[in-house]
Order: C-alpha cells, then structure tokens, then sequence
C-alpha cells in the first residue's frame, strides 16, 4: 500500500482525507507503518465503498491484519443504525458465517508431549474429518438440521457432544436468538447434511499448541492457563451451509438495493435496509449459520476429547472461549454518550469486549474478554483480551489472525507442501493433512508477521496481549 494516499493520525491509526465535493462516511485504518505497507491497494478502494453505504455510523475501519476480500476487506468492521436507514451486507459478513476459534485450556504440559506428539498428530488427524467437502460419521436429515440451526452449540451438547459447562464460555452460550431455518434454502442444508463436525480446508486448522511466554499474569490467572501448558484451537465455521447462504443472499440484497433505490459503489456490496424485508430474511439466514458454526465448533470439541482421552490419564480438556470473526450482531453501543442499537459487521474481525462487559462469563469478567489471533502452521497465534479503549476505538472490536499477504496463486508458485512439512518437522512442529496443495497455499510465509499484528492491536488500543503460544501439530485440511 503506498502510504502516501493515507494521512497518520497517530503511529498506529490512519485515515484517507475527503476529497473536495466526495460525500462519504470517515475510514479508520489501524496498524503500524509495516503492516500498512504490507496491505494490497484494494483495501483502501473497498473501504471508501464501505464508507458510502447508508446508515454507516463512525467511521469504516479495518485490523492490522487488514486485506482484500470480497466486498468488505477481510479484517473489516462497520456499524450501521436501523433507524437511520442502516443496511446489513452479506459481503461485510463473508461466504464463511461465523468462521471462528475455539480455544481449549488442557490438563497437558509440553513435557507430556514428549515421545507421544507423534501419537497424538495421528489420533487428532484420524478422528478429525478434513478438507475441501469433506463429511464425518454424523449423517443428519433435513429436519435434524434445522433443529441445529435453531440450537447451536445447545443442540449438541443436548445430544451428547460436550457438557453443559462449555456453553458458558462460546458467545451468545452457544445459541443466537433470532435464528431462522426457513430462510436458508433446502440446497444450504443439504450441503451441510453430512459436515457437522469437520474442519473444511483453507486457512481452517485444529492445532496442538504451548504457552510460550505470558504477557498479562492477572489475565492469565483468570485464563487459567501458565508457560508451558498445552492449549487446542479449533478454527473453523459453517462449511457449506455458510457459504450457500452467503451465495443466495448476494442476489436478494442486490435486487433489494435496486428496488429500493440504494446506489452500490461495487456490486460485491449487495445489501438492504435492516429493517426491509430481505434484511430481516438475510439476518434470520446469517444467524441459523451461526449456530452452526457453535454447534461444528462443539462436535469437533468432542472429538478432540475422544482422540486424546486414549493417549493420557486424567486428561482434561475445557473450553476457554469461543469467538467468531464473520458476524453481524445487534449491540449496544456507546456513541457521543448515548447508547444506540448498532449492527455491527465484522469481517475477518473478532469481537473484543472490554473488561465489566455484561455478556462476559464471571470468570473472565474483570479482565476482558479472551480473544484469539491465529497464526498459519509453523507460526505464533496470540491469546489476547478485550480492553476499555476497545469499545471507543472500533466498536469493540480486534484483529482475527495474522492475515495473508499473498494470494494463494502466489504462495503456489513460490512453495511446495512437502517441503513446508519436512521443513517444520525438522522445527519440531508437525502437519498432518490430505492436501499438499492446501498446505503450499497456506505456507506460513504466505501471512504477514502475526507477532507484528499482535503488537499493533494492543499498541492501537483494541486488545492486549495475555500470552503467546508455539504451535506443536496442526491438523489441516
């Protein structure tokens, strides 16, 4: 990105300068001078379109893991007020609904995986159903679908997947109000019939990881985890059910904006009013592949404890949090000192509530809200935590993950797959996958610096650093 068409704010918030007569909405770009640097110029382009949409209140902003997307830059986040004519995006939500992290807090130290990683690679790559379509054990019918795209996390647990004490650490406890399964289209649901419990493939993972160094020892405490310990992130979203959705609604918004007069700056922008029709109809949609998300996220939960239960006594293995980076949610938010309703749209951007948030569980309350910074196979992911300045700053919001810094096509031409596994193999760092393919485009130097990122979140006020953590095996699709 050429920096020269941004003005600085501050060392790490950055803003494009109206030109004479442009009517549009301010825009935020948070992160340091390398990472800016880093971002391809299409950023900049989709988020002055972002900026002109109706009822945008703020600015439009992106992370510091900021890249191009569809429509909406990945690591985008925008609010918008139903009462003044605020419209919802399927383009500012993502094709993947509800992708996201679950973290697990294990009984495991790094010594115990000593002379048994091997072993347990295997077990996670064994049980763990992965890749592009790939499909499990659980077959469930089209009604059974429904019955988790209104339950979530709740539905599984009911039936047998995890215990109820994990709903209390997963956003909205495991089950988004508001869920509507008659507005996903038979097609969606048959495409998600046999993939509850699946990680998909791309950038998703389960990976085996250490708590490198702690940042934040009153967090940490309140995390419950210290160096050494092995924790498990689970990243994935709603499969193709998600995708389906997102691929529907894109053709309802767009005839929606047309019938009501609403001008798109690009057609990958597709939206309506919140309050119209096919706003309501994309919201009950978008909010049934929440759930199942919550509820893929909890059956592969599950699993992971049915892998490793065999390979170590007295394991035990907890939910820390679960959050989702590819969401629109209804929140309360403080603006020039009144609370407005807001719907805010965070692409490839986790919500990062500070700390005496309400919605928090007790235990995380007085600290914030845990937040997860994914690394890419060989690479760091930080465990980090809401802060107070968060809510001002970004509606409460914070980076996702590292972010690409080169396109898949790229990454293909500059690696091959087995070499990036021999090479981490010999860093002590295993991968287990179906797709030497898969592996090449998601080579660890195909992303930007995570370290870098997890610094300019917290130096840009949105969430701090608790801890970071070294990655040991990783299952991909």
């Amino acid at each position: 990105m050429d920096l020269a068409k941004l003005q600085r704010l501050d060392p790490y918030r950055w803003t494009v300068p109206l030109a004479p007569g442009e009517t549009r909405a301010p825009v935020l770009l948070y992160g340091s001078e390398p990472l800016l640097i880093s971002m391809d110029e299409k950023v900049i382009e989709q988020l002055l379109n972002v900026a002109r949409l109706p009822g945008l209140v703020g600015a439009a902003m992106t992370m510091p893991d900021a890249h191009w997307g569809y429509g909406f830059p990945i690591g985008g986040v925008a609010a918008f007020d139903p009462a003044a004519g605020g419209v919802i995006s399927a383009g500012g939500v993502g094709f993947d609904i509800s992708c996201g992290v679950r973290c697990l807090r294990t009984s495991l130290r790094e010594a115990d995986l000593a002379g048994t990683l091997t072993a347990v690679a295997d077990a996670l790559f064994d049980t763990i159903p992965a890749g592009l379509g790939a499909e499990g054990a659980l077959r469930l019918t089209l009604s059974q679908i429904d019955e988790v795209l209104l339950g979530g996390a709740v539905w599984a647990v009911e039936h047998g997947y995890g215990t109820p004490t994990d709903l209390d650490y997963i956003e909205e406890h495991g089950k988004m109000a508001g869920a509507v399964p008659s507005a996903v289209s038979d097609l969606a649901k048959r495409r998600q019939l046999g993939e509850m419990g699946t990680l998909g493939s791309g950038n998703h993972y389960l990976e085996v990881q250490v708590v490198d160094q702690i940042y934040d020892r009153e967090a940490a405490l309140a995390f419950g985890i210290e160096p050494g310990q092995v924790l498990i992130s689970i990243h994935c979203g709603s499969r193709g059910l998600g995708h389906q959705i997102g691929t529907d609604y894109l053709v309802s918004l767009a005839r929606a904006a047309s019938r009501l007069g609403i001008a798109l700056p690009d057609r990958e922008l597709a939206c309506a009013p919140i309050e119209s029709p096919e706003g309501q109809q994309y919201l009950g949609a978008m909010r049934a592949a929440i759930n199942c998300a919550l509820a893929n996220r909890q059956i592969l939960t599950h699993l992971t404890r049915k892998a490793l239960a065999p390979l170590f006594r007295q394991l035990e293995i907890e939910t820390l949090f679960d959050v989702s980076h590819n969401t629109c949610k209804a929140e309360i938010h403080d603006v020039e000192g009144s609370p407005r309703l807001l719907y805010v749209h965070r692409k490839g951007a986790t919500r990062a509530f500070g700390p005496g948030h309400a919605s928090l569980p007790a235990r995380y309350r007085a600290v914030g809200q845990p937040v997860v910074i994914g690394g890419s196979m060989g690479t760091a992911s930080y465990l980090m935590a809401g802060m107070p300045t968060s809510e001002a700053r970004a509606f409460a919001s914070a980076s996702h993950g590292a972010g690409r810094a080169m396109s898949r096509h790229q990454a293909l031409q500059r690696w091959r797959g087995h070499e990036i596994v021999k090479n981490l193999a010999a860093q002590g760092v295993l991968i287990r996958s179906r797709s030497m393919r898969g592996v090449a485009e998601e080579a660890p130097g195909a992303y930007k610096d995570v370290d870098l990122v997890a610094e300019a979140t917290e130096a840009a006020g949105l969430a701090r650093r608790v801890a970071r953590l070294r990655p040991r095996a990783c299952i991909k699709g």
